[in-house]
């Protein structure tokens, strides 16, 4: 891609694999870079005050719902309303659209997080590809799903499903359609006020415009399922050279010799040490274990009537990968976050997880179906039961071996993620587009792409022939009586 010029809308970590290959990048992020210098162009944009903390406020009830088991679809859709206010704000920018608008792209690139980015990148009228963060919303982009035996979100189900599996699964289908068509209407306001009557974009027709979409999976983590030629898996993408752990850390783990220690954190979206039920009964089960645990949770929130167990370090930030690299790790507990997940794959160490929301519970269905790890519900969350859970993975040496085998699953593709990705779309910027990857069934309605118009005409046909064949017996039988009866005269 040398000498590309791309926009990366709300960009976070991919500007430095596309720099790798000497592409030209401007981003534009919600997040405010701060902490060092960067060697492409960043627009850094923030909505208004009040709208942020009416978002804040918003999203923090919605985790705390979630939280307390008491999470529903409500609180969801009022965080995507109010990012679909935000989206407007931006699109109102005129002096930001217009700069965008002059700029000579080949490409844009979209990170998933919401619709926004879909609608800024056809407001610029540019070809764009994106990058999907988890497996959520496979239907959106026109994945086929086969509800046999891939599973559809949320259903919490495997690729090995019964019957009653696969029932649950076919109603899930239908639920899953109608919430996906409750989050894109959020989105309504925003394009009638920004596109014009006869040109307003359907969010699901501009979800399938996409050149291509780039999948944070892989299927050393993943079932196997039916791909579209334009989808390409690039799990493990984030992935960064390992660095040696801060020596404050790498003390801290000597301490525990051959135990080694096991590392805690449970995102970066939700601390938990402000639930203090949950931080207790954590903390609790670290004190049974032999191993030193390493634990990410901000110390300014840690309770003053709690002793702190003596095997466990608390911090508020830890590089994760390299400490996932460490060859005295034995235990990763997480909240079944995609990234961490490819993580502690690429680094073959198995994994309890305590899944928040999202989709965290989908993951953990897979990691268990995979036998390198297990999970436990927030709601359940005990010292005894994390403790049991735990000293399971480390004795039973099969969650090490399944994850070491999902590894070199991983590790082993001819292309690494990085190549993966810029060479595709290197592949569709020479090619001018991917329209040769697209099925045609991205333009068919949906009748025809159910074979439900040939389902109706071949049922048609069927019952007229048989009512046909019914008359012409009747007047078989018929005729037969008649001529039966001029007989006996």
């Amino acid at each position: 891609m040398a000498g590309q010029r791309v926009l990366l809308l709300v960009g976070f970590l991919l500007p430095g694999v596309l720099l790798s290959e000497a592409a030209k990048i401007l981003t534009v992020s919600t997040v405010d870079f701060k902490k060092e210098e960067k060697s492409y162009q960043v627009i850094s944009w923030l909505a208004p005050e009040d709208h942020q903390r009416e978002f804040k406020k918003s999203f923090d009830l919605f985790l705390e719902e979630t939280l307390g088991g008491r999470g529903n679809f409500e609180n969801l859709l009022k965080v995507l309303e109010y990012l679909a206010l935000q989206c407007s704000h931006f699109l109102r920018r005129k002096d930001i659209m217009d700069s965008l608008k002059n700029e000579n792209f080949d490409m844009v690139i979209v990170e998933t997080f919401d619709y926004c980015p879909f609608l800024i990148a056809e407001k610029l009228s540019k070809p764009f590809v994106a990058i999907l963060s988890t497996s959520f919303g496979s239907l959106e982009f026109g994945l086929p799903i086969p509800l046999s035996y891939v599973p559809v979100f949320r259903s919490l189900l495997t690729d090995h499903m019964d019957f009653w599996g696969r029932v649950k699964n076919f109603l899930m289908f239908f639920s899953f359609c109608r919430r996906q068509w409750h989050m894109q209407s959020t989105f309504d306001n925003a394009i009638k006020e920004h596109f014009p009557e006869g040109s307003r974009p359907v969010l699901s027709h501009l979800l399938l415009k996409a050149e291509l979409w780039f999948i944070n999976s892989d299927f050393a983590f993943d079932f196997a399922r039916p791909l579209l030629p334009n989808t390409v898996y690039v799990g493990g993408l984030m992935e960064k050279p390992i660095k040696p752990v801060p020596q404050d850390l790498e003390n801290f783990i000597a301490k525990f010799g051959d135990s080694g220690f096991v590392l805690v954190t449970l995102g970066s979206m939700v601390n938990t040490c402000q639930n203090p039920e949950i931080f207790k009964e954590m903390n609790n089960a670290f004190a049974y274990l032999p191993q030193g645990v390493i634990w990410k949770c901000q110390c300014s929130h840690w309770p003053k009537d709690v002793h702190l167990a003596a095997n466990v370090k608390i911090v508020d930030w830890l590089p994760q990968s390299d400490l996932l690299a460490h060859p005295s790790i034995r235990l990763f507990v997480t909240h079944g976050g995609q990234n961490s997940i490819m993580e502690a794959i690429q680094h073959g160490v198995p994994m309890v997880g305590i899944p928040l929301f999202g989709d965290q519970p989908e993951n953990m269905v897979r990691v268990e179906a995979k036998n390198f790890g297990v999970s436990i519900q927030l709601k359940k969350l005990k010292a005894e039961t994390l403790a049991l859970k735990m000293k399971q993975i480390m004795e039973d040496k099969r969650y090490k071996s399944a994850a070491v085998a999902a590894s070199i699953i991983l590790c082993s593709h001819p292309l690494s993620p990085t190549q993966r990705l810029v060479g595709w779309i290197d592949h569709i910027l020479q090619t001018g587009g991917a329209t040769h990857l697209k099925p045609y069934v991205f333009q068919q309605p949906w009748h025809e792409q159910y074979l439900l118009d040939v389902f109706v005409f071949l049922l048609g046909l069927t019952l007229g022939t048989l009512w046909l064949c019914g008359k012409l017996l009747g007047i078989a039988v018929w005729w037969l009586c008649g001529a039966r009866k001029v007989k006996e005269t």
